[in-house]
């Protein structure tokens, strides 16, 4: 079943357990979803691939996580509180990140991998990377470890 599938059949539990926010997060990301489909030209009533889910969960999870910095720099904990809650249910349908000693381990392969063609720029590696991590791994945290591996490598 699709992570698509799955929040599709996650709204009647949250209506039985008149469970608020999880239910207008579910809804929120089903209509993001179906959005998703009409700009690619599909219909309304198709799936979307776990890749594409993804996409729409992260960026919903990027929405979210600006808003909460919005509304904590204007001290509007008020707003903040549901953002946050949304953000968790939002994060349990996202894949578990790698850990920046995964993306080490990873990268510091990568490079061996390469060998002389290493001296490409840290900017083409952090690409390469984020290409065989896609999805299960932060682009900024990719950035830095690729950054102080290429440092440590040149010296």
């Amino acid at each position: 079943m699709t992570i698509h599938e799955t929040l599709k059949q996650s709204i009647p539990d949250a209506l039985r357990e008149k469970d608020d926010v999880r239910l207008r997060t579910l809804r929120s990301l089903v209509a993001a979803m179906v959005n998703e489909l009409v700009a690619k030209r599909r219909k309304p009533t198709e799936f979307l691939t776990d890749e594409e889910a993804i996409s729409v969960l992260k960026r919903a999870a990027n929405q979210r996580k600006d808003s909460i910095t919005q509304f904590e720099n204007a001290s509007r904990e008020d707003l903040a509180g549901p953002e946050k809650a949304e953000l968790v249910i939002i994060n349990t349908y996202l894949p578990a990140m790698m850990t920046r000693e995964e993306i080490q381990t990873h990268v510091a392969a990568k490079m061996n991998e390469l060998g002389e063609a290493i001296k490409i720029d840290a900017n083409k590696l952090v690409g390469i990377v984020m290409k065989e991590l896609k999805g299960r791994a932060d682009g900024n945290d990719v950035k830095v470890v690729v950054d102080n591996l290429t440092t440590c490598f040149h010296k």
